[in-house]
């Protein structure tokens, strides 16, 4: 069978992975907002006698080589070993996608063009005589509709079929002779050598390191210019696209985008804008909360009855009964809580957060949040990764590397915990609904959403005050400038929606928990059941933390909870009930009334509570987001700073409420 190796390459928001997914079968997120990812996916697709090797490029809308994914795909395509260059267009905005064909021409020989979205284009009156278009470029055009599977085997036929023998020829105009002189000194055949003279002239420092690496450009003098090299460069890919373009598209209908941009008008305006987003986060955590308690309690009565039978099996194996009380009251009971707690919240909260993503909803968050970070010295993309954080603060953190500046993007890190992850909101609604809502009010959940939600916006605006104290003092500069595209809307194919949420993001973050949750249970289990002088270790650190408690208007079994909670913030509340009851197992309380009763016999008042959800929310990042923060910055110090800065303003506002309410 015959194998032919493809880079997939596309600005963002054309269906590039939506062709990937379709044609390799997998569940690559789509996104329909750029800045995704930055890393590269690998498929395969069997057509006829062929095996093709998908590479889907991370979405850029150059091969400038300044941003991240801009650098990840110019390197593939120049340094990785592949058959032929996919550039995918949108059919609706071609200018753009062709200006990407030009700069990928020069680069690469074979190179097909794939314009997507035509369905979209039709229904907007856009028409594209692709005939005299394949002409101009030299290069197969191909119409597709990835959403509707249209055009993607005669795709397939073009890749196969595809011979490019040469690479693109632009006239530079007053940078020509410089270039034909630096082109004759170049030693490559492999290479363009007019696209590394270019780069040289530019003075792009990193090609200008890899070539000297390879031994191409070894002893050649650059000339000095009086002009601007990337200018230049700019303005005549600009040209060659006017040119190529001309009477190519014919536009059927007037003010075809007028419902979207009447839409938009709405969703980025500044009277409009933040409700909109506040109500689409409570509408999510709304159906989140009311969608969640009975898988839970269904989790916990399946795992609850395996207890006995997993004690049988090991009892039977001769196992010794303190191994035995460890594995299933330590690491079990502890794993099988986290699961129990963390997964329905998850399979719901995912999904509904992916097709906010998908539909367009969180570019316009991001938009409009953009004046506000510039305002804090910040970068605009960090609304993108704070929407990431909560659904999970790891996430967020690798998120952040769709911010090209280190500065802005350590900013992003670092507050990127002010954001509730998903792990805190079934401990946050059981006590907000004990004390700030009520347990018999008819409308609870419906009131639970709108407080958490208040505490969201809470952590909204200590990102901004913290990004800009940061921006001031030891991360100063000034914020960076970037362009975010507004995509279309467009209904998310639920399928796939909900196979990548659960998939890419709730089994992946459930699976992390799980690896802390079973150090976590064995370290829970040694203090409740190791004895010092007849009292377990778990009471002898409560009552250490207890003067600490009491001046932040808690306890020391709180504070106890809190600490132990690092590997897992879902266990942080049964780690309060093994204090308040005297166990040396974690212990499940199903019945709210039951649990709030018991924690008003331990002293609780709303002001505990307040000061509870204070310090959950920001006492410092879960073990997996340190870990993710350190391995994202490579710096101790600012790891560090993760855990302080967060701890400070909750031990702060402990204080403050503790202060007020005497």
């Amino acid at each position: 069978m015959k194998r032919i190796d493809v880079a997939l390459i596309g600005t963002p928001n054309v269906g590039k992975s939506t062709i990937y997914n379709t044609l390799t079968k997998n569940h690559e997120h789509t996104g329909n907002w750029s800045g995704k990812t930055v890393s590269v996916s690998t498929g395969e697709c069997a057509y006829e006698d062929t095996l093709y090797t998908f590479y889907d490029l991370p979405g850029t809308y150059s091969l400038i080589s300044k941003s991240k994914e801009e650098v990840v795909a110019t390197d593939f395509i120049l340094f990785h070993k592949f058959d032929v260059a996919v550039v995918v267009c949108d059919a609706t905005s071609l200018e753009k996608g062709i200006n990407l064909v030009l700069q990928t021409k020069e680069i690469c020989k074979n190179v097909v063009v794939c314009i997507n979205l035509v369905d979209e284009a039709k229904k907007k009156g856009i028409c594209i005589d692709y005939k005299i278009l394949e002409e101009r470029l030299d290069s197969p055009v191909v119409l597709t509709s990835a959403r509707e599977n249209i055009g993607l085997k005669e795709l397939l036929v073009a890749i196969k079929n595809s011979k490019g023998l040469n690479y693109l020829d632009i006239d530079y105009g007053v940078l020509n002779g410089s270039i034909r002189s630096i082109s004759k000194e170049i030693k490559t055949n492999e290479f363009n050598s007019k696209w590394i003279a270019i780069k040289m002239l530019e003075n792009n420092t990193y090609y200008l390191d890899k070539f000297r690496e390879l031994g191409v450009i070894e002893g050649i003098e650059v000339p000095k210019l009086d002009v601007d090299v990337n200018l230049e460069v700019v303005l005549k890919f600009a040209k060659k696209t006017k040119e190529i373009l001309k009477d190519i598209i014919i536009f059927k209908k007037a003010n075809y985008d007028a419902r979207e941009r009447k839409i938009d008008h709405i969703l980025t305006s500044k009277i409009w804008g933040i409700p909109i987003m506040l109500i689409s986060l409570f509408v999510v955590f709304y159906l989140t909360i009311i969608g969640a308690n009975y898988p839970s309690d269904w989790l916990f009565q399946f795992f609850s009855f395996l207890e006995g039978p997993i004690t049988h099996v090991l009892e039977f194996i001769h196992l010794p009964s303190v191994f035995i009380d460890l594995l299933v009251n330590g690491v079990y009971k502890t794993l099988y809580w986290v699961v129990s707690v963390m997964m329905p919240p998850m399979l719901i909260f995912f999904p509904l957060f992916t097709f906010l993503e998908d539909l367009g909803v969180l570019p316009r968050i991001a938009f409009n949040m953009d004046k506000a970070f510039s305002k804090c010295r910040a970068c605009g993309k960090q609304a993108l990764t704070m929407c990431m954080g909560i659904g999970c603060n790891a996430v967020g953190v690798t998120g952040a590397r769709i911010i090209d500046s280190k500065r802005e993007r350590i900013i992003a890190i670092l507050t990127n915990i002010f954001m509730p992850c998903n792990g805190k909101f079934p401990s946050l609604i059981a006590i907000i609904t004990m004390f700030f809502v009520g347990l018999d009010h008819a409308w609870g959940s419906l009131l639970c959403a709108l407080v958490l939600t208040g505490f969201i916006f809470l952590g909204i605006v200590f990102t901004f005050l913290v990004s800009f104290v940061l921006s001031k003092t030891i991360l100063k500069g000034e914020p960076s400038s970037f362009t975010l595209e507004l995509p279309p809307y467009r209904m998310p194919k639920i399928k796939d929606t909900i196979i990548y949420s659960v998939k890419n993001r709730a089994i992946f973050v459930l699976g992390r928990a799980v690896k802390v949750a079973i150090p976590a249970g064995v370290l829970i289990w040694v203090i409740a059941n190791v004895k010092i002088g007849g009292i377990s270790v778990l009471n002898h650190l409560v009552s250490i933390l207890n003067p600490v408690g009491v001046i932040l208007g808690l306890d020391g079994v709180i504070i106890l909870a809190l600490l132990l909670g690092f590997p897992a913030n879902e266990i942080v509340i049964p780690i309060m009930l093994m204090g308040y009851l005297s166990t040396n197992t974690l212990v499940e309380l199903d019945n709210l009334t039951v649990l709030k009763d018991l924690f008003v016999s331990h002293g609780w008042t709303i002001k505990t509570a307040l000061c509870f959800i204070i310090l959950f929310l920001y006492r410092f990042p879960c073990s997996t987001t340190l870990l993710t923060i350190h391995k994202e910055t490579g710096s101790k110090f600012y790891t560090f700073l993760s855990v302080i800065i967060p701890l400070s303003i909750g031990v702060i506002l402990c204080l403050i409420v503790d202060f007020i309410f005497p």
